[in-house]
């Protein structure tokens, strides 16, 4: 990116996977996978190639993946837009002779007037592949008109005259001379009565739903409002009590499972859908993963992505087609599968070292010596589920810190004592170590 396009275009912060930050109240509403935005009058301004646009109800964003670097063009400065047409489409020798030889002049060019700061007008082109330029256009004037960002919380002053305009109401629908219904004029004129009031209460409760729709929406950006503030309170006053760093990690669980404000869906994104729902499904997941302690079994994955989202579901395939696509992506989060078929997913900075030395200190202890460990015991100890665990136990019994005993009982893990046992010495008994350990136990126990 020129020096010259950092002037004119303010930047746009990136999360860890690559998509853009959206503002409060801001949502997605479509993407386009290549595209270059260039100035038509000024020489001044720098082009930006190979961009990845994204249409929000504030802003035309333009990520470069590389580089995981963004710039923004608000719509507020979008004075007018032109319908897509072609670069020198209208005349063919000009198109010979121009001295620009661009891919891009061949392609859909959708003309924006912008007013920058600190009043100067200027038109720049979007230039987009043919199949996208229509739609993109649609949906630019529809986020244009829209004017999201303007849109303030109405302030429901009026209740006092809502109340009395429904109390007069009943009074004049009774006050009111009623036809009587006689012949056929009779019956079509109630049925036409009848189809208005099922149009009226049908159009009553669809504003009801839109009005509860709005409202959730609202909630969930207050939601994540109050999230990012507890976060930020958490991290500048350490000093508090454990009673009230409890009381605001519940709060901050109880705000996480509220939803995502902006979920990506095959509407927004269309053929990046699987590439954008990867990389905000590793934005998503990294708290969960850091509070289940860096592994979260895929099915969990499955089932917290999904309440996120709330009405926008996902299928499984769609998810697993999501998480193998990390391996493209500088992501901090990966997909893994175990010996046995188990699929997880976790961070790359999850270390197995320190997860075999928590279960080796456990399976040290007096009890387990002489009992063994348990998936249930190595889950409660690690604070993972019972299935994770066991996928634990089994992975240290395969580099040989555990041994495995099946019986009635079930399956128990032992310290795998052999490792201690010296063969040129096998009947020498230790003073020391595990092995001495164990035989002390084992004797006193009797």
């Amino acid at each position: 990116m020129s020096a010259a396009a950092a002037d004119w275009l303010p930047a746009a912060d990136v999360t860890a996977a690559g998509r853009p930050v959206l503002t409060a109240g801001e949502v997605e509403r479509h993407l386009v996978a290549q595209g270059d935005v260039e100035p038509e009058e000024s020489p001044r301004l720098g082009p930006l190639r190979a961009r990845l646009l994204v249409l929000t109800s504030h802003r035309l964003i333009f990520l470069h993946e590389p580089s995981r670097s963004a710039r923004a063009l608000p719509l507020a400065a979008v004075v007018h837009a032109y319908p897509p047409h072609r670069k020198h489409g209208h005349n063919p020798l000009r198109s010979i002779f121009s001295s620009s030889s661009s891919s891009s002049s061949h392609h859909p060019r959708v003309r924006l007037q912008i007013s920058l700061p600190p009043s100067r007008s200027e038109v720049v082109a979007v230039v987009v592949s043919k199949g996208e330029a229509d739609v993109f256009y649609g949906r630019l004037l529809e986020a244009v008109r829209a004017r999201a960002w303007e849109v303030v919380a109405a302030v429901a002053a009026a209740p006092a005259g809502g109340s009395s305009a429904a109390q007069g109401a009943p009074a004049e629908e009774d006050l009111a001379i009623r036809m009587p219904v006689v012949g056929v004029s009779g019956i079509l004129r109630m049925e036409q009565e009848a189809w208005e009031s099922a149009g009226q209460n049908l159009q009553d409760a669809f504003q009801d739903l839109n009005a509860l729709m709005s409202k959730a929406k609202e909630m969930m950006e207050l939601a994540e409002k109050m999230r990012q503030k507890l976060l930020t309170n958490s991290s500048a006053q350490s000093n508090s009590n454990d009673e009230e760093m409890g009381s605001k990690q519940d709060m901050q669980d109880w705000l996480l499972s509220v939803g995502i404000v902006s979920p990506v869906t095959k509407e927004t994104a269309g053929a990046l859908y699987h590439q954008q729902l990867s990389r905000q499904l590793a934005d998503y997941i990294r708290t969960p993963l850091e509070k289940a302690g860096g592994m979260m079994a895929l099915v969990d994955v499955y089932c917290l992505y999904n309440r996120a989202r709330g009405t926008e579901l996902i299928s499984p395939e769609d998810l697993l087609q999501a998480c193998s696509l990390w391996e493209k992506f500088d992501v901090p989060v990966m997909l893994r599968k175990f010996d046995s078929g188990v699929k997880v997913i976790q961070t790359k900075t999850h270390s197995d070292d320190e997860v075999f030395a928590r279960i080796s200190s456990l399976a040290q202890k007096e009890d387990a010596l002489q009992k063994g460990i348990s998936p249930s015991d190595a889950a409660f100890t690690l604070g993972i589920a019972p299935a994770l665990a066991k996928e634990h136990l089994l992975n240290a019994e395969s580099i040989g810190i555990l041994c495995r005993d099946v019986s009635p009982d079930g399956l128990r893990f032992y310290i795998n004592l052999f490792n201690e046992i010296d063969p040129q010495n096998m009947y020498m008994p230790k003073t020391h170590g595990v092995y001495h350990t164990w035989i002390s136990d084992t004797a006193a126990s009797q």
